[in-house]
């Protein structure tokens, strides 16, 4: 049988893990940020969860290196996107609790890039 004529369940997203040198730090911004809450934690590993069924992740990784915004020499291999009805006060909020605004801000201002405590860039979006 032909593998696009099989008919199979299409997988489902169950969650997104980020590298980090400390995922309690980590877990924690991220926590703060969008409200989700602890799920499962160890000393390697923290889970949020939202009840949505799509958790979010954070692995300890010995030796981690923080990608690099813009630049590519430590390659950021993929980010995250937040919407916000409020772009300028969630921007603060994110600033509060320790991410930084890099100077390069593509998007002509329709969002907003920063980086989270590990430089892991991230996406501020409007609806």
């Amino acid at each position: 049988m032909d593998p696009k004529e099989r008919i199979v369940p299409g997988a489902e997203l169950r969650g997104v893990t980020l590298d980090c040198a400390d995922p309690q730090t980590l877990a924690g911004f991220y926590g703060a940020l969008t409200g989700m809450r602890e799920l499962f934690s160890t000393g390697e590993f923290v889970a949020l969860t939202n009840g949505s069924g799509c958790d979010l992740g954070f692995q300890r990784v010995d030796g981690y290196r923080a990608p690099q915004w813009p630049g590519q020499d430590v390659p950021q291999q993929f980010h995250l996107d937040f919407r916000a009805d409020d772009l300028d006060a969630m921007e603060e909020l994110a600033l509060e609790l320790g991410a930084a605004k890099p100077d390069h801000q593509p998007g002509d201002g329709r969002w907003r890039v920063l980086l989270d405590p590990a430089g892991h860039p991230f996406c501020l979006t409007s609806p």
